[in-house]
């Protein structure tokens, strides 16, 4: 099982879109069993899923500190992805969440203010040495800023082929918790989202191998 974190250190990056959509390709392209967890406080992706209909991707809910638990409970259950949603500034909580992830997607809008603070993630990925990829989100198609963004951000880090663009429907999908990809399955955002998955793959598929997570063994309920 591979686990996939998203974090930004700032608000209003589109995480828990990015989390739902990623999810949703996921299964839909055959590559699940899927898991969502949600640690942020705010709560916005499992009341997502508590709206959605669709039977996957699957939710755990699990208190923060049985985290690496509840991950070896998914691999017993044999799960292939499971991603993580986040608290913006949890950094202490943060960091314990990234050594248990095989990548971490950072978002990030194409502006001043986000690339700033995309500054503090980096330095706690690095710091621990945990693969990452940037996600240049709702950006604006064929804007100098977005070019200037990418530009910026690969001094400091990978950054994925496909940007996801400012649309609408991302966000309006999310409400009856669906996604813009099943709203319509030829769209542009289904395009981007299924190009992003692929580099997501391509990405944990180039990372070295990590030592093995040593987990209790528990018995899984639900």
């Amino acid at each position: 099982m591979k686990t996939i974190v998203v974090n930004s250190q700032k608000g209003g990056s589109g995480k828990t879109t990015l989390c739902a959509h990623l999810a949703v390709e996921a299964e839909r392209c055959g590559d699940g069993p899927v898991y969502v967890i949600d640690t942020d406080p705010q709560g916005t992706l499992s009341t997502w899923h508590e709206h959605r209909e669709a039977e996957t991707p699957q939710r755990v809910e699990v208190p923060l500190a049985d985290l690496a638990t509840a991950l070896g409970v998914l691999q017993q259950r044999k799960a292939t992805y499971c991603v993580i949603d986040t608290a913006p500034t949890r950094t202490d909580e943060n960091l314990a969440l990234f050594r248990l992830a095989d990548l971490v997607l950072v978002p990030v809008r194409p502006s001043p203010a986000d690339l700033w603070a995309a500054a503090g993630t980096v330095a706690l990925l690095k710091q621990a040495r945990i693969p990452f990829l940037f996600v240049l989100n709702q950006s604006k198609a064929n804007a100098s800023i977005t070019a200037q963004a990418a530009a910026a951000l690969s001094h400091h880090g990978p950054v994925a082929e496909t940007f996801i663009g400012d649309r609408v429907p991302y966000a309006a999908a999310m409400t009856d918790g669906r996604t813009a990809i099943e709203l319509e399955a030829k769209g542009r955002a289904a395009i981007e989202t299924a190009a992003l998955w692929k580099n997501i793959k391509a990405c944990l598929h180039a990372s070295m191998p990590k030592p093995s997570k040593k987990t209790e063994k528990v018995t899984a309920h639900g």
